[in-house]
């Protein structure tokens, strides 16, 4: 079945035999136009279904009311609830949302944002992906005065509006609480040290184990595995030391954390007595696994309300002269350790 063609002001025009410019007046109200004119056309726009193209609208106000997002992983509770939390204050804004994810992409990522910028979207939120460090198309969006607002994973050299975690305190705080636990030979999943969140829960971790007096084992830290297979293969050469680790610290995310309680349920190794698990992110499953994972909570819904805020706050305070916008924000969450079964060996 062909599709009906949109109906435009100017079939409105040509069926009343008026002029487009009459039609658009009194589709926008203007006092301009005789009032009986002025229902008739509205009447008349009715029955012919008209929608107005609120997009070309916008456009000629220059602004679409629209914020695009691009995300590593949309299915990642994280990232999923920073989504939420960004349309849950966006909408009562009446702005709309535009979703993209990356896969953890270098090209895709830029595909996303050039999709973005060819959207006219008002505001571009992205967490960069962990594939590459050339952000030359975020760059591109900042020339072509485009606000950029990045979360979590960010370009550090990149002089943007910024919502971020304390990543390295939550690290502190997670080793830290292992060490308390009894937990002595402390092994790291490390996520890609590309990124500046994974290099901070690097320098987390090492500055627990020096304050607490502990050594560092570099046979312990062991590099970004993207895979379960490579997870599940270091995990289990990690468990077959002759001094095996009694904790492991999965700093990159939940899943690798799920990743060692499996290898630990294969090989025998009983959770969390004989071997403590920390994750990061609090993705829901950590809740029901057995033992529960202790992990890391990112407030994610209130990072999202939190980007929102900022990017309505930045476009209200534009042209203001009180307000300073030489200096891009970094606003600064801090996370929150929640301890479960997976680490509560001294009850």
């Amino acid at each position: 079945m062909k599709p009906k063609k949109r109906v435009t002001i100017y079939d409105i025009a040509k069926k009343l035999n008026l002029t487009a410019s009459s039609v658009s007046r009194a589709l926008n109200n203007s006092s301009h136009v005789n009032e009986n004119t002025k229902q008739l056309i509205l009447k008349t726009a009715a029955e012919m279904n008209y929608k107005p193209n609120s997009l070309a609208s916008n456009l000629r106000k220059g602004k679409t009311q629209t914020i695009g997002v691009v995300v590593p992983r949309i299915n990642q509770n994280f990232f999923a609830n920073v989504i939420s939390g960004i349309e849950e204050a966006i909408y009562q804004k009446g702005y709309n949302l535009i979703i993209c994810q990356s896969n953890e992409n270098h090209e895709k990522e830029v595909q996303c944002v050039n999709t973005l910028m060819n959207q006219h979207v008002d505001c571009i939120v992205i967490s960069v992906s962990a594939d590459g460090n050339d952000y030359s198309h975020l760059q591109n969006a900042l020339d072509h005065n485009i606000q950029l607002i990045q979360f979590d994973r960010v370009a550090e050299n990149l002089e943007t509006l910024k919502v971020i975690n304390d990543t390295e305190q939550a690290s502190f705080e997670a080793v830290s609480h292992l060490i308390e636990q009894g937990y002595k030979r402390i092994a790291l999943l490390e996520g890609p040290q590309v990124l500046g969140i994974f290099r901070q829960r690097r320098d987390g971790y090492l500055n627990a184990l020096k304050t607490n007096n502990l050594p560092v084992d570099e046979s312990l830290i062991i590099p970004n595995s993207w895979t379960k297979e490579q997870t599940t293969a270091n995990v289990r050469a990690l468990l077959s030391m002759p001094n095996p680790p009694d904790a492991i610290f999965a700093s990159r995310d939940d899943f690798s954390a799920l990743g060692v309680l499996e290898v630990a349920n294969d090989m025998g190794v009983k959770v969390p007595e004989e071997l403590g698990i920390c994750g990061y992110s609090n993705e829901a499953f950590t809740q029901i696994t057995s033992p529960s994972i202790t992990t890391v909570d990112q407030h994610a819904v209130y990072i999202g309300q939190t980007v929102s805020n900022l990017y309505f706050h930045e476009a209200e305070a534009k042209g203001k002269e009180k307000e300073s916008r030489n200096s891009p924000k970094t606003i600064s969450i801090k996370p929150k350790l929640l301890i479960r079964g997976s680490t509560q060996r001294n009850k």
